[in-house]
């Protein structure tokens, strides 16, 4: 496919529809130099956004940690991506929206004068982790940690908590992996790069608590599937060398879904029962 900057198309900014080529940002914009700039990634099926509401109640609420006040309400928001979904001809797609900084009469670390923008693009994206998607992922660990809740706002969506991400990914991928899996500041297990991790021992489910990492919403919405077939599951701080007692892990995300991982580092796993039965049944719910 071409790049994503070279695309037939349109994207929502500020309100109206942009031709693809032409969505631009000035180079002075102060998200490009200090990181001013919350995101939302979303899924369509079958014409529907996913938790949509949520995903762009949580988009404000990243905007208003970064101290980024919006002149959009939910409601506009939601209107921004139904227009920018409807313009796109999809009906399976992949839904990006960005707020961020631009460029104003600020120009330090300060950026109160400097306008704030929206943009909504849409586009076809396929299993985020490919292959993996059945056979399981093989994931590297990362040698960065998530960092505190007293040094970051760790619970927005904010692009610069992203920076470590891409560096340990691009190390996973040219090791062979698909992902990374971080481990927070104190030790314990925490998330992989874009996605929340799940485990499974004797029948029941262990997941990190998410004290210093996002609470993802699909990672609620499967513990809230699991609580419905009256499976046990554990939020709690989980020690690396734990890992060796768990029999099934799976990785949950807007563009991960349901995945399932068959390594992390030395430790194996089997794609199980259980593993399959939430892929499927996650699934079907989006497309409900």
């Amino acid at each position: 496919m071409a790049g994503y900057d070279d695309r037939d198309g349109v994207i929502w900014m500020d309100g109206e529809l942009t031709d693809w080529r032409d969505a631009k940002v000035h180079i002075l914009s102060h998200a490009m130099h200090y990181a001013s700039s919350v995101f939302e990634g979303e899924r369509a099926y079958n014409g529907k956004i996913f938790k949509s509401r949520e995903h762009s109640e949580r988009l404000i609420a990243s905007a208003l940690a970064l101290d980024m006040p919006m002149e959009w309400s939910v409601d506009d928001i939601e209107a921004a991506k139904a227009e920018a979904l409807k313009a796109s001809g999809l009906e399976d797609a992949y839904v990006r929206a960005v707020v961020w900084r631009g460029s104003g009469e600020d120009m330090g670390v300060a950026s109160a004068r400097n306008p704030v923008h929206m943009a909504v693009a849409v586009w076809p994206w396929g299993a985020y982790y490919g292959d993996a998607k059945m056979q399981g992922a093989k994931l590297d660990i990362a040698e960065w940690k998530r960092p505190s809740p007293e040094t970051i706002p760790v619970h927005a969506k904010a692009a610069g908590l992203y920076m470590i991400c891409t560096i340990s990914k691009h190390k996973a991928e040219a090791k062979g992996c698909s992902d990374a899996l971080f481990m927070d500041y104190r030790g314990y297990v925490a998330e992989a790069t874009g996605a929340n991790v799940f485990f499974v021992k004797d029948g029941e489910v262990h997941t990190p608590k998410p004290d210093c990492f996002l609470n993802g919403i699909t990672r609620q919405t499967v513990i809230q599937m699991l609580k419905d077939r009256q499976i046990p599951v554990h939020e709690r701080h989980i020690l690396p060398e734990e890992m060796s007692g768990f029999e099934q892990c799976w990785l949950t995300g807007t563009a991960a879904e349901v995945t399932p991982v068959g390594e992390i580092g030395p430790y194996k796993f089997e794609v199980g029962a259980l593993t399959r039965d939430i892929a499927e049944a996650y699934e079907q719910l989006v497309r409900a």
